[in-house]
């Protein structure tokens, strides 16, 4: 090749990294009319939250790694008066209406406003006008699903006051409970900053503001960006979906968001919690050391996903052992019913262990897995991923008799 070339492939070479830089370097594209409602860049954004009347959501970084965002999802305690008694024409007379259901998705806790159940409402309220009594109706409680590990809430039969309506104290709000974010969670976070609409419809009258659900709305929006919350106020649709309106508090300008922006935070128990057991796939390890009790066993892998792993003993690593492959492919295939939040342990007594797997690469520890049983009959699992204890399901035994097996001495 002469010079000359040479000299031209540079030119070019040099021409494109310049071009590569300005792109790289300039804003995302946005779509036409597209207006910004809070300018900030995503480094600066620490904290999202989402709040409706009854439960809030929240996203953050996690403070050792920027890269890695956590949910958190948690309760708000009842209001006074939500569980108000009824008050007949000659007197007042409170009828406890129970505790209210506080249902949840299988990654984290929501109150039981976005899916009530009722267990049970034996009573029927009868009022005597010329006495102004109303007995005791409510001789069941209302059920507290499910498998976010909220307990349940019962109120068989509160006292009912003829006089002045005292209404029944609340019950205790669980805390929140904080488990690991997805991709999802990742990118929907970088949405936020800078956080942009689709249009600024300006300051609105309080008529106006009324008809779009801004009046007495209970939703809302808090931005932290480098320790500073930014406040929104959030529309309550009067059809229990859409209308994506946000009022920025600082000024009352009031802005139509993008349709994909607010379904993600409210279904963010189903959509943004990272449900994995590892990040490594089946060709990330070569050898797993089960454990059960004082006794262990070592076994060499090998495999590529999807197939099932192989596993031999290491004192015979040419002969495949098909009874621990078919047993680790069981043990692979599991997926939790619930997970618990970070320093959450499960439910009543400690769970007693069953057993135990270490995951090796090139002679350094990987991953694990722990496998336990509650004195109630209930599975959990932790590993190297999750934030805490997971529920798993039922039918474990058989799993847990097989590992067992697999490590009494030969």
């Amino acid at each position: 090749m002469k010079a000359r070339d040479v000299a031209v492939q540079g030119v070019l070479a040099g021409v494109a990294l310049v071009a590569a830089f300005f792109v790289w370097q300039r804003e995302p594209s946005r779509a036409q009319g597209e207006v910004t409602v809070e300018d900030a860049q995503s480094s600066a954004l620490d904290r999202i939250r989402y709040d409706e009347e009854v439960r809030f959501v929240e996203l953050f970084r996690d403070p050792q790694d920027r890269d890695t965002v956590w949910v958190r999802l948690g309760n708000k305690p009842a209001k006074p008066g939500s569980e108000a008694g009824v008050a007949s024409d000659a007197g007042s007379a409170a009828l406890d209406a129970g505790a209210l259901a506080h249902a949840t998705s299988d990654a984290g806790p929501q109150v039981g406003a976005n899916s009530p159940a009722s267990a049970g409402n034996t009573g029927a309220l009868t009022v005597t006008t010329d006495a102004g009594v109303a007995p005791r109706a409510n001789t069941g409680a209302l059920a507290a699903a499910t498998d976010a590990g909220v307990a349940p809430r019962a109120n068989a039969g509160a006292n009912a006051s003829t006089d002045a309506g005292t209404p029944a104290s609340p019950a205790p709000v669980p805390p929140p409970r904080e488990l690991r974010g997805n991709d999802v969670a990742l990118k929907l976070f970088s949405r936020f900053a800078p956080l942009r609409a689709q249009r600024d419809l300006g300051v609105l009258d309080d008529k106006k503001l009324e008809e779009i659900g801004l009046v007495k709305t209970e939703r809302g929006l808090t931005l932290t960006l480098d320790g500073t919350p930014k406040t929104f106020r959030l529309a309550t649709p009067a059809s229990g979906w859409g209308a994506p309106y946000l009022q920025r508090t600082t000024d009352g300008h009031v802005f139509l968001l993008g349709p994909g922006l607010l379904p993600d935070l409210e279904a963010a128990a189903s959509r943004l919690v990272d449900r994995r057991l590892h990040t490594f796939d089946v060709d990330g390890f070569d050898h797993i050391v089960i454990s059960t009790g004082t006794t262990s066993r070592a076994f060499v892998a090998s495999g590529k996903s999807p197939g099932a792993v192989q596993l031999s003993p290491v004192d015979a690593p040419s002969t495949p052992d098909d009874f621990a492959r078919n047993w680790h492919d069981r043990l692979w295939r599991l997926t939790p019913v619930e997970l618990l939040g970070r320093g959450e342990a499960p439910p009543g007594p400690a769970p007693t262990p069953a057993f135990r797997v270490e995951y090796q690469r090139a002679g350094k520890a990987v991953g694990e897995l722990s496998m336990a049983k509650t004195p109630d009959g209930s599975w959990y699992a932790r590993t190297e991923f999750t934030a805490g204890w997971t529920r798993m399901g039922g039918g474990l035994e058989l799993l847990a008799e097989d590992a067992a097996k697999l490590t009494a001495p030969r």
